[in-house]
């Protein structure tokens, strides 16, 4: 899989092409993550990529001219300014910014998609993340200051992404979480598949818990279950708890999904014990 970043601080990727998983996926050549910054597509002294937005308000834009470039290039492989109408804070500036698209965009060739990281778009979950997995190229444009020009967005952007309803710095980070999300499911990346397809949320679920040595830790002993080697009772032991964890935390969640009748007896079971186990508290 080939992902092209467009961001002003590239550097901050290190983080995923180094480590962990994903640095491993990079060295074995399973996935493949290039970057180009708005501030290199510049043609001022300073690498000018923010200017103030039209209308005022607080922050800056990311200027397009050196966006849009960037993306082009990107798609072809695969500074300081005032935002116009005055206020406080500023934009990238269009110039770089698009300059830095075009980049990518030349990289990338044929096919990619242009994502950018912003609190306007679809809220990223386990069904969206499959998703981008099966796509062969992405680039992931990462904003700055308050955002960037409107026009890049219709002219540039083909998705808008969300981690969250929170306010971060950048993109970066909103890119990198995207990144580590998404390359779990390129085939080869976790060994065993099986290591994805258990993963929390991977059927609509959160995870079952999990324990390992000592069999006894301060009393407390592992489930008999796990360490009976019956393969068919450890698989409806951890679907159960994993429903029923579901349940506990994340009832929504359920909402969504078709039980089977095997998960709505089992969750009909965790929940009969839950109950009788919170009677068990209170008489004692």
């Amino acid at each position: 899989m080939w992902i092209g970043v467009i961001s002003l601080f590239p550097e901050m990727f290190r983080a995923i092409t180094d480590y962990g998983v994903t640095g491993r996926a990079v060295r074995n050549g399973l996935l493949s993550i290039q970057s180009w910054s708005p501030r290199d597509f510049t043609h001022d002294r300073h690498r000018t990529v923010d200017d103030r937005p039209y209308g005022g308000g607080p922050g800056m834009l990311m200027m397009v001219q050196p966006l849009r470039d960037a993306i082009s290039a990107a798609k072809a492989a695969a500074g300081d300014g005032r935002p116009y109408g005055g206020g406080p804070g500023m934009l990238m500036m269009v110039q770089p910014l698009r300059d830095a698209i075009s980049a990518a965009k030349a990289a990338a060739g044929d096919g990619a998609r242009v994502i950018y990281l912003s609190p306007q778009g679809r809220k990223l979950d386990q069904q969206g993340v499959c998703e981008l997995a099966a796509r062969d190229k992405l680039i992931l444009v990462c904003g700055r200051y308050e955002g960037i020009d409107e026009r890049v967005i219709h002219a540039e952007i083909d998705e808008e992404w969300s981690i969250g309803d929170y306010v971060l710095s950048g993109g970066e980070l909103p890119a990198m979480t995207m990144i580590d999300a998404v390359a779990r499911f390129i085939p080869g990346v976790l060994g065993k598949q099986a290591s994805a397809d258990e993963d929390s949320f991977s059927d609509g679920l959160l995870d079952c818990p999990h324990y390992t040595r000592p069999e006894v830790l301060e009393g407390v002993e592992v489930p008999a279950v796990l360490l009976s080697g019956n393969h068919a009772d450890i698989r409806r032991w951890r679907l159960k708890q994993s429903l029923g964890r579901t349940w506990l935390r994340r009832p929504e969640l359920l909402e969504n999904l078709a039980l089977t009748e095997e998960q709505a007896r089992l969750l009909n079971e965790f929940q009969r014990e839950h109950q009788q186990q919170q009677n068990d508290d209170v008489e004692e």
